[in-house]
């Protein structure tokens, strides 16, 4: 067996898998379903519960043990600072706005996502065999709970010195977010969501030399040769989004993932357009409008989110793909219309006999 393999048949006995692929915890797009078929394929299921309150959070962990044994893990945000609102500017983004789905009332802006520490509290009761975090570290109270109730702690990170930081907090484990990656970039900072904007191969050897603890690659991963070289590099197992979403267990919007379909590395793009944090998705006509010079300046995470739902919420039930929140990585193109463990268990084994 390769060293490559061994690392990975560690990393699964620590967890309690088959096989060394987590799905990504892709906030709205992570039914129990998804997650249950990938768990009991021997891989890791996962829930995205930025938007989640407690009772849903409950509610989604006995959904998915309704449908599996396997086990799963819950992500949650470190909240940002509070936003600096400018009353000014979001009247500008609400003009903009209203070319692109229903009028945006001044209120919207006014949103807050659910109570962290209740959230907190929430995913403690759920008891997953690991939560991963994004957009910094756990404070030392809740890293200490974690660690008492046998929960790992799964730190996903963007740089080097964002791995360096989450190990001297206790994470168990880094992910290692690369620039190819869908979805929200999991930047300490908001500012270095774009600037530093490490490729994942780039990321995950240079992670691996310079932190003493298992790497998770994720960001560009959807077949068995993405798999195998990121084990290469160090990695002890993947973490795979944007490859799932057109399983037949996903759910999400069909003009999503009828793109996906076709969508090449350049027809993606880093946003702030939806919710005023970084995020990889598709580059669809909203997308491009956003960014284009004379566009109004997104608002900060979450003030934009609010003054986006009513377009997204437009979008999803008009299946509109030139508006809709389409998250994506840059391997979109990748990812098959199969079930969700039938995806898994292929990639494993080819990438197998890839490593020998």
């Amino acid at each position: 067996m390769s060293a490559a393999l061994r690392r990975a048949e560690r990393f699964c006995e620590r967890l309690g898998l088959r096989l060394p692929v987590l799905l990504a915890p892709m906030a709205g797009a992570c039914p129990p379903a998804l997650s249950a078929a990938v768990a009991n394929a021997g891989g890791l299921g996962a829930c995205g519960a930025l938007q989640m309150p407690p009772p849903t959070i409950a509610d989604w962990a006995a959904q998915f043990r309704a449908a599996s044994p396997g086990g799963f893990q819950i992500n949650l945000w470190v909240p940002d600072p509070p936003p600096r609102r400018d009353a000014e500017a979001e009247a500008r983004m609400r003009a903009f706005l209203g070319q692109w789905g229903p009028e945006v009332p001044p209120e919207a802006g006014d949103f807050t996502p659910p109570d962290f520490a209740a959230q907190c509290e929430a995913v403690l009761a759920a008891r997953p065999v690991a939560v991963s975090s994004m957009m910094g570290v756990f404070p030392p109270d809740y890293m200490a709970r974690l660690k008492a109730a046998g929960i790992l702690w799964l730190a996903t990170v963007t740089t080097v010195a964002e791995g360096r930081a989450a190990a001297a907090a206790g994470a168990d484990a880094l992910i290692a977010q690369g620039a190819e990656a869908g979805g929200h970039r999991g930047a300490f900072a908001a500012q270095d969501a774009e600037r530093a904007a490490v490729g994942l191969f780039a990321l995950v050897p240079a992670l691996c030399d310079a932190v003493d603890l298992p790497v998770i690659a994720a960001g560009g991963i959807a077949d068995a040769r993405t798999i195998a070289a990121a084990l290469l590099l160090g990695a002890s197992a993947v973490q795979v989004g944007t490859g799932f979403l057109r399983a037949v267990e996903s759910g999400i919007a069909p003009a999503w993932a009828d793109a996906l379909a076709s969508a090449q590395p350049e027809d993606t793009m880093l946003t702030r357009a939806f919710s005023g944090r970084t995020g990889r998705g598709l580059a669809n006509d909203y997308v491009r409008a956003a960014a284009a010079p004379g566009a109004p300046e997104p608002a900060p995470h979450p003030v934009q989110r609010g003054l986006t739902q009513k377009m997204r919420e437009a979008a999803v039930r008009g299946n509109d793909i030139t508006r809709l929140q389409a998250w994506a990585g840059q391997a979109a193109r990748l990812a098959p219309a199969r079930p969700a463990g039938e995806i898994a268990t292929g990639w494993w084994d080819a990438a197998r006999n890839l490593l020998g």
